[in-house]
């Protein structure tokens, strides 16, 4: 499978032909551009049907819904509903491995821009169902490599990182108002 497959996907295509494998599936996490602008040249190269919310811009060929299980080869992935960086978001389970593929709502140190204070709140929501509905030893792999390491568990994260450490939503929208003072004053990207 491929995972948000974005500007370049030919790389990851001719890795898994290497490797032997077959690209059964493209999953997108959520509809924004960067995550899906690759699907079409992924989909020319491995036939594979594109898998991603229902609602979502990538126009699905399979719909995954909360709760929703995706058989990949041995695999068996999971999907949770989580919106508030965006309407059509999705995390990703995969429980032999203890894989968590979070997309942009949980990165390693921070959390996904969101567009306002109700979107933040929806956020919060669906970053305390990640947190409650899903072990601590679990590898949390983002959709994008902005923090200190490219991956991480959700025991780390929620000792580490200061959106997670928030007492409660309101505690949270504080944050993440004041999230560029934060970064400035601890010299964080």
């Amino acid at each position: 499978m491929l995972v948000d497959p974005s500007y370049a996907p030919e790389a990851v295509v001719l890795r898994a032909t290497e490797q032997g494998l077959n690209v059964t599936h493209i999953i997108n996490t959520h509809g924004h551009a960067d995550h899906i602008n690759g699907n079409a040249a992924a989909q020319a190269l491995t036939r594979a049907p594109i898998a991603a919310h229902p609602d979502s811009a990538a126009m699905p060929d399979v719909g995954l819904a909360d709760g929703g299980t995706l058989n990949v080869g041995a695999l068996r992935l999971e999907f949770i509903y989580t919106p508030g960086h965006i309407d059509d978001h999705l995390v990703i389970f995969e429980q032999t491995h203890q894989i968590l593929i979070t997309g942009d709502l949980l990165f390693v140190g921070k959390v996904g821009g969101t567009h306002g204070d109700a979107d933040a709140r929806t956020e919060w929501d669906s970053l305390q169902r990640v947190l409650k509905t899903y072990p601590d030893h679990a590898t949390v792999w983002p959709g994008h490599d902005y923090g200190a390491r490219p991956s991480s568990t959700l025991a780390l994260e929620k000792a580490s990182n200061p959106f997670l450490m928030c007492r409660d939503a309101d505690d949270f929208l504080r944050m993440k108002n004041e999230w560029p003072e934060y970064k400035k004053r601890l010299g964080l990207k």
